[in-house]
């Protein structure tokens, strides 16, 4: 398949090496052609690896993993283009930290709305699912990592497009706990997990865990 990540940072870099080592063209995308952190990711990554700005990645990509951070994210996706993104799976990964007055960061929308409700309203041709956004990029794509099975959620309005994403992070990542929370208002509930999520980390020492839901 054909896939488009979005972002050059440790996320975006996470998904796309898992993705290529599968045997998937991975186009990662950046605000400009010939980002450094891209050519050097698809150098190690090697056959099916590429990069291209935002617009190239989201052209190229049959399904599209928003790997940008969270104060960027409308901005890259306009970048991107609503034509390319049209009638896709658009995987929302990004949360929205507001780091701006140091740590812990604050959530730049909440309550009432969400980052995954924002970009849903502003590409509503996309079938964005929010999804992989609770934990750290390397559980993302190897929950096997932690000793026992964990959870993950998925958030959108396109009911087969849930259900296309719960199997992707099936197959791809190894994810057997996917929970379908509802619409893509339900983003704000995971989205609103992230300031408990920093706080564990330093408290833990590690970013190594998730939730487990046990029902009584």
């Amino acid at each position: 398949m054909r896939i488009a990540v979005l972002g050059t940072g440790m996320v975006g870099r996470t998904i796309a090496s898992k993705l290529v080592s599968l045997g998937h063209e991975v186009r990662m995308g950046s605000r400009t052609a010939g980002n450094a952190g891209a050519v050097a990711w698809a150098d190690k990554a090697g056959a099916g690896a590429s990069t291209g700005t935002f617009a190239d990645a989201a052209a190229f990509g049959e399904v599209v993993f928003n790997c940008v951070n969270g104060q960027h994210t409308l901005a890259a996706l306009q970048a991107a283009g609503a034509a390319h993104l049209d009638g896709k799976i658009l995987l929302e990964l990004a949360n929205p930290l507001d780091f701006s007055k140091g740590m812990p960061p604050t959530l730049f929308v909440s309550n009432t709305d969400s980052l995954g409700e924002q970009v849903q309203r502003a590409f509503p041709g996309a079938r964005v699912v929010k999804t992989l956004n609770t934990l750290n990029c390397e559980l993302m794509v190897d929950p096997g990592k932690l000793p026992e099975p964990t959870d993950v959620f998925v958030s959108g309005n396109d009911a087969e497009a849930k259900a296309q994403v719960a199997a992707w992070l099936q197959d791809w990542f190894g994810w057997q706990r996917v929970i379908d929370l509802g619409d893509i208002t339900t983003a704000r509930g995971t989205e609103s997990w992230l300031p408990l999520w920093i706080r564990l980390w330093g408290a833990l020492g590690t970013a190594n865990y998730n939730l487990r839901i046990v029902k009584g």
